[in-house]
This record gives structure tokens, C-alpha cells and sequence, in this order.
């Protein structure tokens, strides 16, 4: 089945307008679209300064090269992102210079813990993106088929890289539940603020 019919499948077709029904306090359509584009962009910036903290520290050990095939997958993302933040004149985060430092300092803090601890990383995040493009792709209608269709396509290449992450043994890291726990709260209080700063 394609990510495309499983999102439907997930949330049905969605046929309303972006952003509709909305209820006061609502961002207005084109608000919310700036805040996807925004938030979307921060994350793939914030994804490819993890695994560059990650290929620091694994160079050219197996697992780094699984590593550095995730991340040219994540560069084609924030190349795209780049360039809607562009076209459509999104301001970026302005906390871009703090998903800087905290990227890499993640990717090579789990690094260093070890290559499960680095994969552990990786599946945390990506079950947070799948959960979050599902919903941004819940909210887009068919005026914004294109940015739905990008979106569902990038959840499709996250969960493979979750499913990756699973095949390299993430669940034996050292003490995966609470890593991975703190990863994904980290990831969620990441989401909340760059759609809004």
C-alpha cells in the first residue's frame, strides 16, 4: 500500500479547504501553512545536524555508512523544505541557531553511547515525525495537494528510517525506554516551538 493510501486509510480523504472546519483561536489557513513549512523545515535541518553529530563520532564503521544513507535522504528533505520556505516567503525559526547545536550535540551524544544508542535515536525521532506528518497531512485539503503529497512521501522515507533504526537493534540499547522516552518529548517540545518561534 502507498504512504498516500495509508494516510488515507489512517485519516480518509480529506475534502474541506486547509485548515477547515476551524475553531476560534485557529490559526487562519495561511498561517497554518506557514507554520507546517516552518516547523517541517526546522526538523529536516534538525535531523540532518544529528546525523552529522553521528557521523562524527561512527566515521566509517558500518553503522556510520547506514547512518550517512539516512542522512543524504535528509539533505533531499531540507533541500525541498529550503526551497518552499523560499517560494512561499516563511520566515525560517529563529531558533535555528540553538536546533544547530542541540542536532549535533544529540547525534553525538547517542553516538557515543554506542551504535544501538545511535539507532535508538533515530527510531525515537522518526516515530515523532510519522505521528507529526500524519497530522499535518490530516489537516491539508485539496488546495495544498502538492504540499500533501510532499509530506506524505517524506512520513514514508522517516518510517523507513525508523524501521532501520529497529533492524540495527535500537530496542537493545542501554536503557532504550527512558532514551527513547526523553528523545521523543525532546522531539515534541522541539515541533511546538519551531512552528511558533
Amino acid at each position: 500500500m502507498s504512504a498516500k493510501r495509508d494516510t488515507e486509510a489512517e485519516t480518509g480523504p480529506r475534502h474541506e479547504p486547509t485548515g477547515e472546519p476551524r475553531l476560534p483561536g485557529d490559526p487562519d489557513r495561511e498561517d497554518l501553512v506557514a507554520r507546517m513549512i516552518r516547523v517541517d523545515q526546522a526538523g529536516e535541518y534538525g535531523a540532518r545536524r544529528i546525523y552529522e553529530g553521528q557521523l562524527a563520532v561512527l566515521g566509517d564503521r558500518p553503522s556510520g555508512k547506514v547512518v550517512r544513507h539516512m542522512y543524504e535522504e535528509e539533505l533531499l528533505h531540507l533541500e525541498t523544505f529550503d526551497a518552499l520556505v523560499a517560494d512561499r516567503r516563511v520566515r525560517p525559526s529563529l531558533l535555528q541557531p540553538f536546533w544547530h547545536v542541540a542536532g549535533f550535540a544529540l547525534g553525538a551524544a547517542t553516538a557515543l553511547m554506542g551504535e544501538r544508542a545511535a539507532m535508538a535515536c533515530t527510531v525515537a525521532v522518526e516515530e515523532v515525525i510519522d505521528e507529526h506528518y500524519a497530522r499535518q497531512a490530516e489537516q491539508l485539503g485539496p488546495d495544498e495537494a502538492a504540499l500533501k503529497e510532499t509530506i506524505e512521501e517524506f512520513r514514508a522515507t522517516e518510517a523507513e528510517h525508523r524501521d532501520t533504526g529497529l533492524e540495527h537493534e535500537a530496542e537493545q540499547a542501554p536503557g532504550y525506554p527512558l532514551l527513547a522516552g526523553l528523545i521523543k518529548a525532546g522531539s515534541r517540545t522541539a515541533i511546538w516551538l519551531a512552528e511558533r518561534f
